[in-house]
């Protein structure tokens, strides 16, 4: 029953969700989700009134262990990396590059070397300890500056950005810091991300970064 689609169904919802709220956390197909909570419900794990809820907060334990468990066997994709903070019990947003990448819904993606590859997630300060004990079953190394790829196991590493709070807004499904903040950081690193502020421009009518890709073609030219 508690296969690792149903056990990442469990620890994605959050409660009062809908079944499409969940599908879009896990950038799961809807009827792959539909049919875990199918199942689920039949087996009394959740209930559906007005939103989904887990009936029981040590099935959701056990479905942690399990999702756990299964990285320690095959390491987290990159895929699988960008959904498990949403596992956690505490608030996250993608940060830095990640943050271009979610504003620009998968857009603007500099380069980045799949075989060392960090995401980047702003946490709050009291939180600390707790991401980084969660983190550790998963085998994602985490630490506050990215590290030499030679001195982690794997391709994957955990930057955490430790913040006093945290100002969260969502785009398709992740947790992202907002948008002027995100421009901020393009603007502070212009020559990585002229082309991705241009991108924004076109995309969202109430912006006017003074950005055109006719301008980015030459200025790389």
């Amino acid at each position: 029953m508690l296969d690792h689609t149903a056990a990442q169904v469990l620890l994605a919802i959050e409660s009062g969700d809908s079944i499409r709220c969940v599908a879009q956390h896990l950038h799961t197909p809807y009827e792959t989700v539909r049919q875990a909570v199918n199942r689920l419900e039949d087996a009394g794990y959740v209930t559906y009134d007005e939103g989904l809820s887990v009936v029981d907060e040590h099935v959701r334990d056990a479905a942690r262990e399990l999702v756990a468990a299964s990285a320690g066997v095959s390491p987290p994709s990159i895929e699988e990396a960008y959904v498990i903070p949403q596992f956690g019990e505490w608030p996250f947003a993608f940060t830095r590059v990640d943050a271009v990448y979610v504003w620009t819904q998968g857009g603007y993606q500099v380069s980045r070397d799949p075989d060392d590859y960090p995401i980047f997630i702003a946490v709050r300060e009291q939180d600390i300890d707790a991401w980084e004990t969660f983190f550790a079953p998963f085998g994602l190394p985490t630490a506050f500056e990215r590290q030499p790829s030679d001195e982690i196991d794997g391709r994957l590493q955990i930057v955490l950005e430790p913040r006093p709070s945290l100002d969260i807004e969502h785009v398709e499904g992740y947790p992202v810091i907002p948008r002027d903040e995100t421009i901020e950081y393009m603007r502070e690193n212009y020559a990585q991300f002229q082309s991705g502020l241009a991108m924004l421009d076109r995309m969202y009518e109430d912006l006017d970064l003074g950005v055109t890709y006719r301008e980015t073609e030459r200025a790389q030219t």
